[in-house]
């Protein structure tokens, strides 16, 4: 039977890979796409789910747009990295599709009660404030959730925004903070694995020789990011950071890591938005993450290229 997943994204070129990823692949049922302010603002990341779902032919998906700015903190946005519309380097029509009328926290309150407990997955590929404003509005959600597929955060690795923080984190620390104290089983694909997952330039061209109009247009929008990233990364390849969470999903021997307590800075100008792993237990509570460190990544190419290749 197919796993209920529902995705909170805010796309984003990497975002793309991991949502078409999902849609590729039978054993994930996804329910439907909330989006949220994070790599562009809120309307962006709104019609770019729905050309996504149109990309991969799945107008059946439902798309609800969320929050439009953090709880607590200004909006901020990686025009830099992703290009003004949040998936530059590919030309994707305008939607056809049309946004659901509810709000994204709405539906995901009234979706996940309506379920059985610990029924549900959610892949957050994003700042998290969807997913703390519906833990806000109803907390028995937590006990709804069978896991919690988050990509964010460093262990060891350092930022990528600030010396201490990770992006998603960043934007919205408050957030992250309430949805890791939820008690929720969280599985953590921080900058430590992620920034192993590295598309270069043999990856493009595989992609490109597919005969998926989609895999082409990842094809495109890896070229894109790949030229943004090289700046940001001294030309080490472009990290798929998101397309992680759903890999994970897909086949959990992928990946190495282990179970720990992590708490959010949110008070340190300095360092807010770090995740602070508690190595060695001296907080004294139980760990609430499983934190990846390792992965394979050529195997992980292998399949996404695969499953694209299917859409």
């Amino acid at each position: 039977m197919a796993l209920p997943l529902i995705i909170d994204t805010d796309p984003g070129q990497d975002d793309c890979i991991a949502i078409l990823l999902a849609l590729a692949s039978p054993e994930l049922e996804v329910l439907g796409l909330t989006t949220v302010a994070g790599n562009v603002a809120a309307p962006l990341t709104a019609r770019n789910a729905l050309r996504i779902c149109e990309l991969a032919k799945r107008s059946d998906v439902p798309v609800f747009a969320g929050c439009e700015r953090p709880l607590l903190n200004q909006p901020y946005y990686s025009p830099e990295i992703h290009g003004e519309s949040g998936l530059d380097g590919a030309h994707l029509p305008e939607p056809r599709m049309k946004l659901q009328p509810q709000h994204a926290v709405d539906w995901l309150v009234e979706t996940l009660m309506a379920r059985g407990d610990r029924a549900t997955v959610i892949a957050a590929i994003a700042p998290l404030t969807n997913i703390a404003m519906a833990l806000r509005r109803e907390p028995k959600i937590a006990n709804k959730i069978a896991k919690l597929v988050v990509m964010g955060g460093s262990l060891r690795a350092g930022g990528n925004m600030t010396p201490a923080a990770e992006f998603n984190v960043f934007v919205d620390p408050h957030a992250a903070e309430i949805v890791f104290a939820s008690g929720i089983e969280i599985a953590l694909f921080p900058l430590d694995v992620t920034w192993k997952i590295r598309a270069r330039q043999e990856h493009v061209d595989r992609l490109r020789a597919s005969k998926s109009a989609a895999a082409r247009t990842v094809a495109d929008l890896m070229d894109f990011y790949l030229g943004t990233e090289a700046m940001a990364e001294g030309g080490l390849g472009a990290p798929l950071h998101d397309a992680c969470t759903i890999a994970w999903l897909l086949d959990p021997t992928l990946f190495r890591g282990s179970r720990l307590a992590i708490k959010v800075e949110t008070g340190s100008p300095l360092t807010i938005g770090m995740t602070v792993p508690d190595w060695r237990g001296l907080w004294g509570g139980p760990a609430n993450v499983e934190a990846f460190e390792d992965a394979d990544a050529p195997r992980i190419f292998d399949l996404l290229i695969e499953r694209l290749g299917r859409l």
